[in-house]
């Protein structure tokens, strides 16, 4: 018998996009209890201060407005879960366009600001079937948004873990969509169904090859919670780190992920 194809996980659009400008208030909120010494610190993303950091938070969410002014292809090429794999060949490019926004704009809150207005009104005036000439294939409007809750729900983390004290809070809706992407994109790296990956209250995949799992207690097991899984997929924390801190918890021989993270930079 042929194999049964994996249903695509959707989104509710309309969640969504609220999770979105939520999530970006949130980080405006935060970002204006910040002074200059505090802009200033480090991050845990290489060179980047916090300032750099806040500025490309602001250009990874503009864009979306950005690609809303211009014409809109005929059909959409990729999906929320293409982008996952794509990103990482981008990081040198995206550092620099951070540094050179956050030179120019003197004011980090008010440019989340500008950007927060900008994208409330274009939403307002597409539909999620609206087709944007992304650089790396054309994207629905609905499928971008996904994965701009990650953007913001990573970044969200990597301020808060520069900031002592900060604590920007997570919109449960980007959290979730931000946990199920990113879990949805280790079984497309890794497909099968001998190993069952556990994020509660969010997601449970499916994956890595060999016997597959029918019922009762999987023999392959892995689990943890939204925003060590989150570090875990995107190099914030590796295996292992993970392991010894009793963040993740591991049974079976094909439990090990060490191999498959991160899944995107």
């Amino acid at each position: 018998m042929p194999t049964a194809k994996k249903r695509v996980r959707t989104y509710d659009p309309v969640k969504i996009r609220a999770a979105v400008l939520t999530q970006l208030g949130h980080v405006r909120q935060g970002v204006r209890t910040l002074g200059p010494e505090q802009l200033a610190l480090p991050t845990r993303l290489g060179e980047w201060a916090v300032r750099d950091l806040v500025a490309h938070i602001a250009l990874s969410t503009d864009v979306v407005s950005r690609l809303l002014d211009q014409p809109a292809p005929f059909k959409a090429e990729i999906t929320a879960l293409d982008w996952v794999s794509g990103t990482t060949a981008d990081a040198s490019a995206i550092a620099g366009m951070a540094r050179v926004s956050a030179e120019r704009e003197p004011d980090p809150e008010a440019a989340l600001a500008a950007t927060a207005e900008r994208l409330a009104e274009r939403l307002a005036e597409n539909p999620g079937a609206r087709v944007l000439a992304w650089r790396k294939g054309a994207v629905t409007l609905a499928d971008f948004l996904v994965t701009r809750t990650v953007e913001l729900v990573v970044h969200t983390d990597d301020l808060n873990a520069a900031v002592p004290g900060l604590e920007v809070p997570y919109d449960r809706q980007a959290l979730a969509a931000c946990t199920r992407l990113l879990a949805d994109a280790l079984a497309a790296k890794a497909p099968g169904g001998s190993t069952e990956v556990r994020v509660p209250p969010y997601a449970v995949v499916q994956c890595v090859e060999g016997p597959r799992h029918t019922r009762g207690t999987p023999p392959n097991v892995v689990e943890t919670d939204p925003l060590t899984w989150i570090r875990l997929a995107t190099g914030r924390l590796n295996w292992k780190d993970a392991l010894d801190e009793a963040r993740v918890s591991a049974s079976g021989e094909r439990a090990d992920l060490s191999g498959l993270l991160p899944l995107m930079a």
